[in-house]
């Protein structure tokens, strides 16, 4: 069974019993049921009606009895914001209801434009831009919510370059708020470099637009915070297309991995270097000996190794402190440091 569909309620806020009556002849000439007309002579009366909703759509006579002029759009648009207002009024009141217009009315209706055809297209459009409006804005609101909710920091850019979005986890990251980011250059709020070579990393938006497809960050990325911060970060930047295809900006997804760059320079470190004296292990050591030679090789150069050895370390570290003696392994490091004053960085000492 088929609902019937009601009528849209329309309040004509208008004291001139002429015009009201022109106005409810063109609705009801349009050939459908679709308006109905509720007619209020005053402001007050007007703001009561809206207070009770369900109202529609608003057509407004700036002058009536108890408000004049701009102050009267303001006091309606104040009482239902959610409801699209049109302005009624002569050729001696367009400015004002051009200023409406400016400050949040829908449309601005002439005379000559309130006949029953264009009147009842204009209450439609604007009922109808109105629903859209507000489906945008739920969908806006859902996009803010779900983007602001997830742990990565997400920032976009307009096809310019100048930032457009910042989600709080960006905001945080990079010290800026959203509402100083926007329409700044993204280099200026979004400060890369390459952590090894601490020079200024490639932009990622421009290889995301030149590139079209997405793009990872530049290996080793340090993000500069606003107050000089440093992050390891990660991630990739992508290409905003328009529903032509046409790019219009990018998209740039990044998280911080401080904590878990730090642990695997750690990891790496702890495998390739002895416990106890905090030297090359054998396997590095190995493979810094390679290294050494195949340099001096190819320069020309006689390689030399040098081994000391520390004998019943393991005795000596057991009975040190009953002899009164210095711990092994204090000697160790002493002598360790002196070998290192005196090697170059291409000569680091080792343990096997």
């Amino acid at each position: 069974m088929a609902w019937p569909i009601l009528p849209l309620k329309i309040l004509l806020i208008e004291n001139d019993p002429a015009a009201a009556a022109q106005i409810r002849a063109a609705l009801a000439a349009g050939g459908e049921d679709s308006f109905d007309t509720e007619r209020v002579r005053q402001l007050s009366d007007g703001l009561e009606r809206l207070s009770k909703k369900g109202i529609a759509a608003v057509l407004l006579e700036l002058s009536l009895p108890d408000s004049k002029g701009i102050e009267t759009f303001d006091k309606v648009f104040a009482a239902a914001p959610d409801v699209p207002i049109l302005i009624l009024g002569g050729n001696a009141n367009e400015a004002l209801g051009k200023e409406a217009v400016v400050r949040g009315a829908h449309d601005y209706l002439l005379p000559g434009h309130l006949d029953s055809y264009s009147l009842p297209r204009a209450l439609r459009n604007a009922i109808e831009r109105k629903a859209v409006e507000d489906a945008l804005y739920v969908e806006k609101e859902r996009a803010l919510v779900t983007l602001n909710s997830i742990g990565d920091a997400v920032l976009c850019t307009n096809i310019s370059g100048n930032i457009t979005y910042l989600n709080l986890v960006a905001e945080s990251m990079t010290g800026w708020p959203r509402e100083e980011a926007i329409g700044k250059p993204l280099a200026e709020v979004f400060q890369i470099i390459d952590g090894g070579m601490r020079k200024t990393a490639r932009d990622p938006m421009e290889m995301a637009v030149a590139q079209n497809r997405t793009v990872g960050l530049t290996m080793d990325c340090v993000l500069i915070r606003r107050d000089g911060f440093e992050s390891a970060i990660e991630d990739s930047a992508a290409p905003i297309h328009d529903r032509a295809g046409r790019i219009i900006g990018a998209v740039i997804v990044f998280h911080d991995v401080s904590a878990a760059r730090a642990m695997s320079s750690q990891m790496t470190h702890s495998a390739q270097h002895d416990v106890v004296t905090n030297l090359p292990n054998r396997m590095l050591l190995n493979d810094r000996i390679s290294q050494s030679i195949s340099l001096a090789r190819r320069q020309k150069q006689t390689p030399c190794r040098a081994f000391s050895g520390f004998g019943s370390f393991q005795i000596h570290q057991r009975f040190a402190g009953t002899c009164g003696r210095r711990p092994t392994s204090s000697v160790h490091f002493e002598t360790i440091a002196g070998w290192r004053s005196q090697l170059r960085h291409r000569q680091p000492p080792g343990r096997r």
